[in-house]
């Protein structure tokens, strides 16, 4: 018995051992990460406790910038190509989110919406902008549309793009979000992280898999290897979300666009037609054959109603 009991142990041991050398990874030094994703136009400030890595980009001139945020286990990369287009006309700025990119966890590890909306001030306030268009996708969209109600004299027009915020009834959720949430398994993730698990994540959020590249995947998996990133992303998967300020949502009195993607299965189109009835002044417009992540999926599609928006 003993001998079968000391087997089953070492087999069980080995079999750890195994799953660590297949799949652990170390967390990626800072300096090798901003080597290959924060040269320019990438710049750096100190705030908080951290380095919020952000992009500064286009028309200098323009005294109404455009300030788009990312979702969970994004990184302010998303918006790419929406900001090679923007920027020749506009000023863009971009920030990656304490706990994703190159910005890192939060020292406090509070990942409250309503410390991202302070963050979101400071930020703002740190880089001298007074007033802005703000938009935001999936969680950059529920940080938008919240900082809107607090500080509503810094914002002259929203974009909500697949935006969080109203009970989410998801048709699927990304591998990573589901582990992220289970008690112990989410220990192991912050130290063991395969990268098909970072890619079925991304493939769960767009609608064509076609469109998922190995360099995409690699941008995401090697972010989410920033020391402390792991832990950043467990910690803000466990927020317990008040969903009674969508209570609130029908103050808003800036015009809005409401962006989604048809086919996200994420946060589905049930929260775009909310969007649609509680908010005053707003256009909606879904976009086809697109996932979770327009912007990024389908960049020039989901371009197009935002350059609509931005004449108006």
């Amino acid at each position: 018995m003993k001998k079968t009991l000391s087997i089953f142990i070492s087999s069980i041991l080995g079999l750890v051992i195994l799953i660590c050398l297949l799949f652990g990874y170390r967390d990626v030094p800072i300096d090798e990460l901003v080597d290959k994703y924060g040269q320019a136009p990438s710049a750096f400030i100190e705030l908080d406790g951290m380095k919020v890595h952000y992009r500064d980009e286009g028309n200098r001139q323009d005294t109404l910038p455009i300030v788009l945020i990312h979702g969970t286990g994004a990184s302010l990369h998303t918006f790419d190509e929406w900001t090679d287009v923007l920027q020749r006309s506009r000023r863009v700025i971009r920030m990656d989110l304490p706990a994703f990119g190159l910005t890192g966890p939060f020292p406090d590890r509070d990942y409250s919406i309503e410390h991202y909306v302070d963050f979101m001030q400071s930020f703002l306030v740190a880089i001298g902008i007074e007033k802005c268009i703000l938009g935001g996708n999936s969680l950059g969209g529920h940080i938008a549309w919240r900082f809107t109600l607090v500080r509503p004299e810094m914002v002259d027009r929203l974009i909500l793009i697949d935006a969080a915020g109203y009970p989410i009834n998801s048709k699927s959720e990304p591998l990573a979000f589901k582990m992220a949430k289970m008690p112990m398994m989410n220990k192991v993730l912050t130290y063991i992280t395969p990268r098909s698990v970072v890619r079925s994540s991304v493939r769960n959020v767009y609608a064509d898999s076609e469109k998922i590249s190995d360099a995409l995947v690699d941008r995401y998996f090697d972010l989410s290897l920033r020391a402390g990133n792991r832990q950043a992303f467990v910690d803000r998967m466990t927020v317990v979300y008040d969903s009674s300020y969508v209570k609130q949502i029908s103050r808003i009195q800036q015009k809005t666009l409401v962006l989604w993607g048809e086919q996200d299965a994420l946060i589905t189109t049930e929260s775009a037609y909310r969007f649609h009835e509680d908010l005053a002044y707003d256009t909606l417009v879904i976009l086809k054959n697109s996932g979770h992540v327009p912007m990024e999926e389908s960049p020039v599609q989901s371009l197009e109603p935002v350059l609509s928006f931005l004449k108006k």
